[in-house]
């Protein structure tokens, strides 16, 4: 169960931390004190999508971090351990929002992802909030209703893993066809293209290369002209002047010593200059100037370029599409093999798809069965005496195959009634307000009893509930309170008499900066609270005395 919550810097909250423990907590307020940042909390660490505007204004980041105390017998121990993290009495779950919108997940101080965080909420904790609503509205989110009272959920996801198999496999099977509707014409191109290219001897930065020796075969003469005159001045220098320079600065040393060091520089460099004479006479020797070698590098440069106008900018381009076109011919000529290959996995896992979706659908209509009356039970409790509630699966006459999809074969609607002598309807068609919000609570006391999960979370359940109703439901949240943590968010003074823990949400302006403040009220202080929410700001003692009688009503042990 929850146990502790601490929330900084997030939307008008600047630091809360609350402490929670066992039974019925509930959080009362003006409509829009800021009641919802509980659920806006656990959107958040059940791995939500956030938007950068819930950062405090002001603020860097916004950190969100919930303690839960897990029962040893929780099956979601195995899954957190199997992750890599260690649980000893608890599991602590902190989410980072930064104000650029950048998330980070940690559990037990250690980086997470959202998926992981998104699992280990979903088993500890059901939220029941008004978009849930909704979703009871659309047909096309009662599987998953389903599913989960059902604890459905591994079977449903067997299925599913199935199902994206076939469908890999027809998509796959789809494009081999494809090709073997026009493999000979195929073939005979991917032949033609494999042989061009292989055949070209292709060697990466050829290209480079051979524009170097194209331009220097084109430059040979002038490259010859420049390099004998060079040449020849230079070994002018070497044989003539450059015996002088030394001579005359050798003389100098011995009649100055400071040009010793310049005479010693100088002297070097005209063995350097003597050294590289030979150099360049041999590279003057080994200037190309074959008219037929040029013919043949600019025909090569001209087969390489249409290569390339071809399959690719690049010879690592043409090279790599080569492969790849040996890799397709070779797919072809294995064509008629894979395609049977192919045939025969599809088929398999076709067989083992409608087996698993079958039998799902057979345990879905079974306890659809025992959901309706274990329904119904609950919504006698709830004022609703003469309800009537059926889960009817969509009659389709079409292959199984052909109505499959992750979630398996079935399509199943809720129908309702809650008047006697009117049969039931689509739930979307014929409950109200108030009637819809019973069914919500009844739906979320299912698997709470079924020790599914060990925190409910109601916002606002009250909503279109009143009177008899408004009764009908606090007893049932204090019952569903006996086997679980609730945590309601209310308006109904009902409820709120029989919490264990009450949390009065206020908002409040300080230093010309509004924020959200959550306050445990003191058993002498519920009464107040009550009051208010009996009759806002008119209390008068007469109110005061019906809150206390609330009180003492609900709370009868005590």
């Amino acid at each position: 169960m929850l146990r502790e919550l601490k929330i900084t810097n997030l939307a008008l909250v600047s630091e809360l931390h609350i402490e929670f423990g066992s039974g019925l907590i509930v959080l009362t307020g003006e409509t829009g004190a800021g009641k919802s940042i509980i659920l806006q909390a656990i959107h958040l660490l059940a791995g939500g999508k956030a938007a950068r505007s819930w950062v405090r204004t002001g603020a860097e980041q916004a950190v969100v971090e919930a303690l839960f105390e897990i029962s040893p017998r929780h099956g979601i121990l195995a899954e957190i351990e199997n992750s890599g993290f260690t649980v000893d009495d608890g599991i602590i779950i902190k989410r980072i929002l930064s104000a650029r919108g950048r998330s980070k997940f940690y559990i037990n101080g250690s980086l997470a992802n959202a998926r992981l965080a998104s699992e280990i909420c979903a088993g500890l904790l059901s939220v029941a909030g008004q978009h849930e609503h909704q979703q009871l509205l659309a047909p096309r989110y009662h599987l998953d209703f389903l599913d989960t009272v059902g604890e459905l959920s591994s079977r449903r996801q067997e299925v599913a893993g199935l199902y994206g198999r076939y469908r890999q496999l027809k998509i796959e099977l789809e494009r081999l066809r494809d090709r073997e509707r026009d493999r000979e014409q195929k073939r005979d191109f991917l032949t033609f293209q494999t042989r061009e290219i292989t055949e070209a001897q292709l060697v990466v930065g050829e290209d480079e290369k051979l524009a170097e020796e194209k331009s220097r075969l084109k430059s040979s003469d002038e490259l010859n002209h420049l390099g004998r005159k060079s040449y020849g001045l230079l070994h002018d220098a070497a044989s003539n002047l450059l015996p002088q320079v030394r001579k005359n600065l050798e003389q100098m040393a011995e009649l100055d010593k400071s040009v010793v060091g310049l005479s010693e520089n100088i002297a070097g460099l005209c063995y350097q200059l003597e050294d590289q004479l030979p150099v360049l006479r041999d590279y003057l020797d080994q200037i190309p100037s074959d008219p037929a070698q040029l013919e043949i590098i600019c025909s090569r440069i001209d087969q390489l370029q249409q290569l390339k106008r071809k399959y690719g900018s690049e010879l690592e381009d043409v090279i790599a599409y080569g492969r790849q076109a040996a890799s397709e011919l070779a797919e072809l000529e294995n064509l008629d093999h894979n395609l049977a290959e192919l045939n025969t996995e599809l088929k398999d896992v076709e067989k083992k798809l409608l087996y698993k979706a079958g039998k799902l659908s057979l345990e879905r209509k079974k306890i659809a069965g025992e959901l309706c009356q274990r329904l119904v039970r609950e919504l006698k409790g709830l004022a609703l005496e003469h309800a009537r509630f059926e889960i009817n699966f969509v009659n389709d006459e079409a292959a199984p195959l052909d109505r499959m999809t992750a979630g398996g074969i079935d399509r199943p609607e809720f129908f309702f009634s809650a008047n006697p002598g009117e049969p039931p309807k689509p739930v979307s068609r014929v409950a109200s307000g108030g009637e819809l919000s019973r069914l919500m609570l009844a739906l979320k006391c299912l698997p709470a009893r079924q020790d599914q999960v060990e925190t409910v979370i109601f916002d606002e359940i009250d909503a279109g509930i009143s009177g008899k109703a408004a009764e009908s439901v606090a007893g049932k949240i204090r019952e569903l309170a006996n086997c679980s943590q609730v945590l309601c968010i209310t308006h109904l003074p009902q409820i709120a008499s029989g919490a264990d823990e009450h949390f009065r949400v206020t908002k409040l302006v300080h230093n010309q900066r509004t924020k959200t403040a959550i306050t445990r009220l003191a058993a002498d202080e519920v009464h107040r609270e009550i009051g208010r929410m009996l009759d806002g700001d008119s209390v008068t003692d007469q109110t005061l005395a019906y809150a206390r009688e609330l009180l003492q009503r609900n709370k009868p042990n005590e």
